[in-house]
């Protein structure tokens, strides 16, 4: 009986370009959502924003599809089980995050990057993960005074919650050096700047200026 050689191991092959993904992270309140938008506004073109998957409470300002993925508790359980999930974590008390592998597939069949909005153990999983085509940039804020300013400013936490969200911050500002780039968010418009150049330079390709 002729025995039947081992099938190799099939490996995504993507373009040198497009097939690249960049993951800004940051504790809550440093301002790296603030920079995706800004990028993704000028640079849509040629990357898409990788939409994360959640069961913590949708806020007034945001869209289903757009900013999260809102699903139940059961619901997302039920996709880790069926590992739909390139990497999930539980964040806070009772919430879970995650980027689904059909978000990634779905935005590198358009023929574009993927940019994340992560915190810092999401960066590292998929720089885990993808490490070849993964660009990972730590926002840093200027202190945690002004992460403590900015997530009051929000006005939609619990005090317990808040003080917990700066604990976690406390607690994350030691991986910055693990990161390919620190991004110091000081002044926000000079953050833009360096945010669209660093973009840009990791696809080699400049931004067009709306």
């Amino acid at each position: 009986m002729t025995e039947t050689p081992a099938q190799p191991l099939q490996i995504p092959v993507h373009p040198p370009i497009f097939g690249k993904l960049i993951v800004f992270a940051a504790p809550s309140g440093a301002g790296k959502t603030t920079l995706v938008r800004h990028v993704l506004a000028v640079m849509g073109n040629h990357i898409a924003f990788s939409v994360s998957a959640t069961t913590r409470k949708q806020r007034a300002n945001e869209i289903n599809g757009k900013d999260y993925y809102f699903i139940s508790h059961p619901e997302f359980v039920q996709k880790i089980e069926n590992n739909e999930f390139l990497e999930w974590q539980e964040v806070y008390d009772g919430n879970f995050y995650g980027t689904l592998k059909s978000e990634i597939e779905r935005i590198w069949q358009q023929g574009k990057a993927v940019i994340f909005d992560v915190d810092v153990e999401g960066a590292f999983n998929i720089k885990n993960i993808y490490p070849q085509n993964t660009l990972t940039v730590f926002v840093k804020p200027p202190s945690i005074k002004a992460i403590r300013e900015r997530l009051i400013g929000r006005n939609s936490e619990t005090n317990e919650m808040l003080e917990k969200r700066v604990e976690k911050a406390v607690f994350e500002l030691q991986f910055e050096t693990r990161f390919d780039i620190v991004l110091l968010n000081d002044k926000i418009d000079e953050a833009k700047a360096k945010a669209l150049e660093i973009v840009s330079g990791f696809l080699q390709h400049k931004p067009e200026m709306p």
